[in-house]
């Protein structure tokens, strides 16, 4: 698989979300929360940073 450049192949979750998750539609009201309140509390943080504390 083609990953992008800023994927951290390092990182298992990382790579679980860009592979999984990433540019993919969803549309599951309990997804779109959980994603709406990960973005409001990275504020500063790298995103892969809330993604290990997810």
């Amino acid at each position: 698989m083609i990953r992008c450049k800023w994927c951290n192949l390092k990182n298992e979750k990382y790579v679980e979300y860009h592979d999984n998750e990433w540019c993919k539609p969803n549309f599951n009201d309990k997804y779109l929360f959980e994603m709406l309140i990960l973005e409001s509390f990275q504020a500063g943080l790298s995103w892969e940073c809330v993604l290990n504390k997810r």
